[in-house]
């Protein structure tokens, strides 16, 4: 394998482990906790609000969407080759 398919395959990993954390930690009990902890002031009612929440999880979904083309990508050119 060479090294440009194992770095597109590092990106691949990395967009599907990103997409999923975006996509389901906004949502958990995890969030508000962390955000608890955090010296963040006026900015931690803007993390809660369903709206920036939503926001996180579309960015997680363009993550995944993007993996899932890098994919496809990668596995129609092993094909193809």
């Amino acid at each position: 394998m060479r090294s440009d398919q194992v770095f597109r395959v590092l990106f691949i990993v990395y967009c599907v482990e990103a997409g999923v954390f975006l996509l389901l930690a906004p949502w958990s009990p995890m969030w508000g906790r962390t955000l608890a902890h955090l010296p963040l002031g006026a900015l931690r009612g803007t993390f809660l609000e369903p709206a920036f929440r939503g926001a996180v999880t579309g960015f997680g979904l363009v993550h995944l969407v993007w993996g899932a083309h890098d994919l496809q990508a990668l596995l129609g050119r092993r094909r193809g080759a």
